[in-house]
C-alpha cells in the first residue's frame, strides 16, 4: 500500500503528516509511518492538539504532575505541546540527519490569539524554540501582515519558521520577501544560513470551498463548469511565483551563502467535497520541491488508490491563470474570497485554541480532584 507514496517521495514531494498525539508516539505508529509511510515530517495546529487531548488517557500522568504543581491551562498547554513536539523531533532526527536539515521537521504553532502582535508573536517563537530544544522544530507563525515582520526577525535569529495561513499570491509573494528579509539579517549577524530552514504553508482547499459556494448561487453552466478548478489553479500558480523569487539574484547571493529555498507546503489538502476524488489535492500538485502534508485520511487514500502522473504543476501555469480570470468574470473576487479566508483561518485557530485550554483546565480539574482520574 506503500508504493505509491514511494513514487510520490521519488518525485521530490517530502510527505509530513498533519497529526501528532501523544498516543501516536508512545503506540509506535509514528515511527511506522515514517518506516513505512515515508513521512519525513509532521505538522500540527490548535485544532490537532485539541482532537488529542480530548480522547484518550495519554496525557493523564503529565497533567497530574501539571496539577500538582499548580499550572494554570496556559502553562499546562505549552508544557503538554512541547512536550509532543520534543518526541517527534526525536524520531525524527534520522530524516533531518540524513536530509541535510531539510525534512525530518516538527512543527509547533505560537497561540493563534497572537496574529496581529508582531512583537508577542516572536516572543513565544523564541520561547517555544528554547522549550523544544531541538535543531529539526519548526515554528508556525501566520502570514497575516503583522506576522511577516515576525517571520523575518524569528529567521533572522536562527530560528526555522513554518509560515502558515498563506491563502493569496499576493501574500505569498510577500511571505517569499519577508523569508529572504529574514536570511539577510540572519547573515549580516554571522548565523550559519545552512542551518535555518522554513516552507510556507499554501492552504488548498479551503478555496475551493468557498468559490465553489459562490459558483453554486450564481447556477449557470459556466459556473458549474469552474467547480473544483480554484484551489489547484491558485496553488499551481502559487508555485509559479516560487520560481520567479528563487531565480532572482537577491537568491542567489544567499544561496551562495548555503541558504536552503523556502519549500512551498500544500497545506489543508484533505478534500472536503465529497464529489471530487479523495486524492486530488495531493497527485494534482505534484512537483519536486515541494512539501505536501496530509490528514491521515488522505495519506491512506493516496495509498490505496493514488495515480501520479508525473510533474502536475509545471507546465500548467497558463490554464491555472485563466481559471482565476473567468471566476473574476463571473464576478467572483479572488481578493474577496482570499481576505475572508485568511479572517476565517485565524478566528478557527483562535476557537480551537479556546477549546484546548479550556480541554485542559477540565482535565486539571479531573486529575487534581480527590480520587484522581475516577473523578467524573
Amino acid at each position: 500500500m506503500s508504493d505509491v507514496l514511494a513514487q510520490l517521495s521519488g518525485q521530490g514531494v517530502s510527505i509530513w503528516l498533519d497529526d501528532l498525539s501523544r498516543e501516536l508516539i508512545d503506540r509506535g505508529e509514528l515511527q511506522r509511518l515514517i518506516d513505512e509511510a515515508h513521512v519525513v515530517g509532521v505538522t500540527t495546529n490548535p485544532t490537532i492538539f485539541a482532537s488529542a487531548l480530548a480522547h484518550g488517557e495519554a496525557y493523564t500522568p503529565q497533567l497530574r504532575e501539571l496539577a500538582a504543581s499548580g499550572a494554570d491551562a496556559e502553562r499546562a498547554v505549552f508544557a503538554i505541546t512541547t512536550c509532543d513536539v520534543q518526541h517527534a523531533c526525536d524520531l525524527f532526527a534520522p530524516v533531518y540527519e540524513r536530509s541535510g536539515g531539510v525534512d525530518g521537521r516538527v512543527s509547533i504553532e505560537v497561540d493563534p490569539r497572537l496574529a496581529h502582535d508582531t512583537a508577542k508573536t516572536v516572543e513565544t517563537a523564541r520561547a517555544l524554540f528554547d522549550a523544544v530544544q531541538r535543531p529539526n522544530v519548526l515554528i508556525k507563525i501566520p502570514a497575516t501582515v503583522e506576522g511577516l515582520a515576525a517571520i523575518s526577525q524569528t529567521l533572522a535569529e536562527g530560528i526555522s519558521v513554518n509560515v502558515t495561513l498563506i491563502f493569496s499570491l499576493d501574500r505569498y509573494r510577500a511571505v517569499m520577501q519577508a523569508f529572504l528579509t529574514g536570511l539577510e539579517q540572519a547573515r549580516e549577524a554571522g548565523r550559519d544560513l545552512s542551518e535555518i530552514e522554513s516552507v510556507a504553508s499554501f492552504f488548498v482547499s479551503r478555496l475551493d470551498t468557498e468559490v465553489d459556494r459562490r459558483l453554486d448561487e450564481l447556477g449557470t453552466d459556466d459556473a458549474r463548469a469552474l467547480r473544483g478548478k480554484a484551489a489547484l489553479a491558485n496553488a499551481r500558480l502559487a508555485f509559479a511565483a516560487y520560481e520567479e523569487v528563487f531565480a532572482t539574484p537577491r537568491w542567489q547571493v544567499l544561496a551562495q551563502a548555503g541558504a536552503h529555498p523556502q519549500r512551498p507546503l500544500w497545506a489543508s489538502t484533505g478534500v472536503k467535497d465529497k464529489a471530487y476524488p479523495d486524492t486530488m489535492y495531493i497527485t494534482e500538485l505534484v512537483t519536486r520541491g515541494t512539501v505536501n502534508t496530509m490528514p491521515r485520511s488522505a495519506m491512506d487514500a493516496v495509498a490505496d488508490h493514488g495515480e501520479l502522473r508525473g510533474d502536475t504543476v509545471r507546465g500548467a501555469y497558463d490554464d491555472a491563470g485563466a481559471v482565476l480570470d473567468a471566476l473574476e468574470r463571473l464576478g467572483i473576487s479572488y481578493t474577496e474570497v482570499t481576505a475572508l479566508l485568511e479572517r476565517e483561518g485565524v478566528e478557527k485557530f483562535d476557537k480551537s485554541w479556546s477549546e484546548l485550554l479550556a480541554t485542559v483546565e477540565r482535565e486539571l480539574e479531573r486529575v487534581g480532584a480527590p480520587g484522581g482520574e475516577s473523578t467524573p
